[in-house]
């Protein structure tokens, strides 16, 4: 059984959890400061941009401001008019979450992302990780370390970590540890499937791929009791995550 964070990002091999999907970047302009987000993504986000502990920052627009950025790219969130004679950095906080809130999803039959019978131990709603909005509608598949995993609709590969190594339920950090490939589909969704091998992501990000095509490793990597696959599809809704009912050809969604 399995579940992850709201925000995940690339960890390249560290233990310390997931890096950010975006970064902040502060540029002078005469008598004020750009604010630009840089997506990391191969798909669109969304990221938010607030003041830190160091109090009102005046700005155009004002802070809190919300932005989109485009796959791999760069948008302006704000104009930082900090007053003349102020000393010290300015403190700023940026969340990124992954998904445009314009995405629209289509009612679409899913392919088994594994092949030939498969167990599900735990659903919908699933009262040990599938209970809250991110995993609410999410399918926990019984798979061995190395199973094939395919891609149950055609997308582009968003998002992928293939670094992390270790599992277990005893620190909810491991929440996001997981290895995964976030797969961006036409109408805006996104599928989730994650835990996956080490060495288990056979894809690269900004690749197409089709459904029913071979894109990873089942494993056992991050919040997990056992060798498993978390498949989720998920949109954002106003900046959180959200995993969305879906319908998947051969399975019952049970709890």
């Amino acid at each position: 059984h399995a579940g992850l964070p709201s925000t995940v990002g690339g960890a390249e091999g560290r233990s310390d959890g997931p890096a950010p999907i975006a970064t902040l970047r502060i540029e002078p302009a005469d008598s004020e400061y750009l604010a630009w987000a840089d997506n990391r993504l191969a798909g669109p986000i969304e990221v938010i941009l607030r003041a830190g502990a160091g109090g009102d920052v005046p700005s155009d627009p004002l802070l809190p401001a919300r932005a989109s950025v485009p796959a791999g790219g760069s948008t302006l969130v704000a104009r930082l008019r900090p007053p003349s004679g102020r000393s010290g950095n300015l403190q700023l906080r940026m969340q990124a979450v992954p998904g445009s809130s314009n995405a629209r999803p289509r009612d679409v039959d899913y392919l088994p992302p594994l092949r030939g019978p498969a167990r599900i131990d735990q659903g919908f709603g699933g009262s040990f990780s599938h209970d809250d909005v991110q995993n609410r509608h999410a399918l926990d598949f019984a798979a061995d370390i190395g199973t094939p995993v395919f891609a149950a609709r055609a997308g582009r590969v968003m998002q992928v970590e293939a670094g992390f190594r270790a599992s277990g339920i005893a620190s909810r950090d491991n929440r996001g540890r997981a290895n995964f490939i976030r797969i961006l589909h036409d109408d805006g969704s996104m599928a989730l499937y994650a835990h996956l091998a080490v060495d288990g992501v056979l894809v690269r990000v900004g690749q197409d791929v089709t459904a029913g095509q071979r894109i990873g490793l089942s494993g056992n990597t991050g919040f997990s009791t056992g060798p498993h696959l978390h498949f989720a599809v998920q949109v954002n809704r106003g900046m959180q995550l959200v995993s969305i009912p879906f319908r998947m050809r051969g399975v019952a969604p049970a709890r």
